[in-house]
């Protein structure tokens, strides 16, 4: 349970080979590759130097050796197609999840497919027609919502002027001038018609419908008196509207348009129901996006590359004790590779891979939340692994909570088979669920105090109490105590792994003045309470840690800086040290306010005195109690890792290791029957 042991990988083989090998290497899933710097290859002169003057790690290559010149990386064409492929793909499954109920989600039960079943492409071919017909589909059916758009605004158009009788493309003739209008929705007609008939006799205004912006009508006026007629309506706001596109009555074009609605509505559920049949091949098209995915993940790998005309160079990290087996597999190529550990100052460049059973792994999304330990770190996971979830149950601290995190748990872990990174979490509340009920058991709560108020119901004269070592409301201050000692040991253990690594980096000084000296000041002030170790009446050994603490502030300082440094760190020690380990009442705090929310839903509920009244008021409040305390027990046991345990030895800076693997969402690949 460690930092896994890497390995820099340099290989260089045939091209030839090349998609070959980046199958095999992503099938073993264990070498994460990394793009070389062109600028490290190269030498004065543009060529591939470093790589010529290798002999003995490219001697099969020898007979090519001028062609390793003018490295580049490979193409990006495969990748692009690759990922439009893929967008397609799922762009499909959002259009089947339309009109289809998609069975997707955690709980959806994976196939299990070997690679040779999931990669062949007769077995992806009905897939891929799929989704190219449900594509299609979708198009059509954009196609047809916007012609039905259109016929739509259309109706809208012409619903004002259905009461007219009156061709839309009447044509003025050379004595009479017909037009269509509008006029303000608030004009009143009878003012309109009043200065028409001030304006001549030669002119008759027809109203047609009306809106709530509109009045609209037809307008027909002999052509000597357009300029009074015009100008008359002027003053009342009319607007010309053009009718050029019509043919026929507005009731005739209403009912060529009704027909094609029909005919639209007909398509539009044809093109529908031709994409709820498509459900059938959901899975094929799940299939379809993990080949995608497998294929973007190698060619993204692939672009990392350096090729020549005749070879290519692939550099990457990999676990040491899969070496053996790559190896193994590599032995059969025309290749050549170079194997190194990594040097001090490649650190910050190798991935980190943590080594972790079943009961710390669970760990790995605290970690990863936070920041992965550099290479020449300490993976925290088994360190943390028992604080963490210790402090989980005594905050949370209730048999029926744990209960339910234990059974929802184990359903999401049986039933949904979840992949590594939701399985470690749901690991990790299985865990923290045990914690939570043993320290329940210890405090008796069971829904805070449900039986014993559910009993008293029942039977007034119930006295009966839940079994308990200790409960929240009664021993406060022995848990506070217990909570101090909890985090006075999480602390003293952090600086202990502090000093092991200082010690096993050679710097036992520093282990010496900055923690072992602090260990010596508290033994000392421990005895002196307890009034043992006295020397001539004074606290030996915490005067020692005195005077080991003077000598260490001090000892790199010179002159006044001795004083100054000693104050910071005697202030900056003890204010640490204290606030660190107040830092650890949160636990006590936790626990009794999650008791007492408890109970108090409880005894809101018992005040009616009726059994189902009790039961739902309780189930109520202690479900929103249960939904708090995970949040909050979460929050803050994560920070008294990160902050108070986490700050006395982690170094961080590493990053995630990534290899090149067969990673899929919808289906799970077995290894295939030799």
């Amino acid at each position: 349970m460690a930092i896994a042991k890497m390995k820099h990988l340099r290989l260089i083989a045939m091209k030839s080979d090349r998609e070959e090998l980046m199958r095999l290497v992503q099938r073993m899933g264990c070498v994460e590759i990394d793009e070389p710097s062109l600028d490290e290859l190269e030498g004065d002169d543009g060529t591939a130097s470093m790589l010529l003057e290798q002999d003995d790690l490219f001697q099969k290559l020898e007979e090519r050796s001028e062609e390793l010149l003018g490295l580049s990386h490979p193409d990006t064409q495969k990748l692009t197609e690759a990922q439009e492929r893929k967008k397609q793909a799922e762009t499909a499954l959002a259009v089947l999840g339309r009109y289809t109920p998609v069975k997707a989600g955690m709980f959806r039960q994976r196939p299990e497919l070997t690679e040779t079943e999931l990669f062949t492409a007769v077995n992806t071919q009905r897939g891929r027609e799929a989704i190219e017909a449900i594509l299609a589909a979708e198009q059509r059916l954009t196609q047809l919502r916007a012609d039905q758009t259109k016929l739509n605004e259309q109706k809208t158009v012409l619903a004002p002027w259905l009461s007219l009788d009156v061709p839309l493309d009447i044509q003025s003739t050379r004595e009479t001038v017909i037009s269509f209008g509008t006029l303000p929705s608030g004009t009143a007609l009878a003012d309109v018609e009043q200065a028409l008939q001030e304006a001549g006799d030669l002119a008759v205004l027809t109203a047609a419908g009306s809106s709530r912006e509109f009045q609209y009508f037809l307008l027909m006026y002999h052509n000597s008196a357009e300029e009074a007629v015009l100008a008359a309506l002027k003053e009342f706001g009319w607007s010309r509207v053009t009718m050029r596109d019509w043919t026929g009555t507005a009731r005739e074009n209403e009912q060529k348009l009704d027909e094609q609605m029909k005919h639209l509505a007909g398509e539009l559920n044809r093109e529908e129901q031709f994409l709820r049949d498509q459900g059938q091949f959901q899975e094929d098209i799940y299939r379809v996006i993990d080949c995608e995915a497998v294929e973007i993940a190698r060619e993204e790998s692939r672009c990392r590359l350096v090729d020549t005309e005749a070879a290519f160079l692939m550099e990457g990290w990999l676990p040491a004790e899969n070496w053996e087996a790559v190896q193994k597999e590599l032995a059969v190529y025309p290749c050549a590779w170079e194997v190194s550990d990594p040097a001090p100052e490649e650190y910050p460049k190798v991935p980190i891979k943590l080594k972790n059973g079943p009961l710390t792994r669970c760990m790995n999304m605290i970690t990863e939340m936070y920041s992965m330990p550099a290479y020449d770190g300490v993976d925290p996971n088994p360190l943390m692994a028992p604080f963490f979830i210790t402090f989980f149950g005594m905050m949370m601290a209730d048999m029926a909570y744990g209960l339910l995190m234990i059974a929802g748990a184990l359903f999401v872990i049986i039933k949904a088979k979840p992949k590594v990174g939701t399985r470690n979490f749901m690991e990790g509340v299985l865990l923290c669920g045990i914690s939570t009920f043993i320290f329940g058991a210890m405090t008796g709560g069971f829904l805070g105090d449900f039986i014993p108020q559910l009993l008293r119901i029942i039977n007034p004269e119930s006295t009966f109490e839940m079994p308990a070592l200790f409960t929240p409301l009664d021993d406060t201050v022995a848990i506070l105590i217990g909570s101090l000692v909890l985090g006075l040991i999480q602390v003293i253990t952090g600086m202990l792994i502090s000093v092991v690594k200082k010690c096993r980096d050679g710097n036992f000084a520093d282990a010496l003045w900055d923690e072992i000296t602090w260990w010596v000041i508290l033994t000392g002030i421990a005895l002196a309470v307890l009034g043992i170790g006295n020397v001539a009446g004074k606290p030996a050994v915490f005067i020692v840690g005195c005077v080991m603490l003077i000598y260490g502030a001090t000892r790199n300082a010179k002159g006044f800086k001795k004083l100054s440094s000693l104050i910071g760190v005697v202030y900056n020690g003890v204010t640490g040290y204290f606030s660190d380990i107040l830092s650890y009442m949160r636990l006590m705090a936790l626990m009794l306010a999650g008791s007492v929310i408890a109970q108090v839903f409880n005894t809101l509920g018992s005040v009616f005195g009726n059994v189902i009244v009790f039961v739902i008021i309780s189930l109520i409040g202690n479900a929103l109690n249960l939904a708090l305390n995970l949040l909050g027990c979460y929050v803050h046991d994560l920070r008294l890792q990160c902050l108070e345990f986490f700050g006395r030895f982690y170094k961080e800076g590493g990053r995630p290791y990534k290899p090149l693997s067969l990673e899929t969402k919808y289906i799970d690949i077995i290894e295939e029957e030799m």
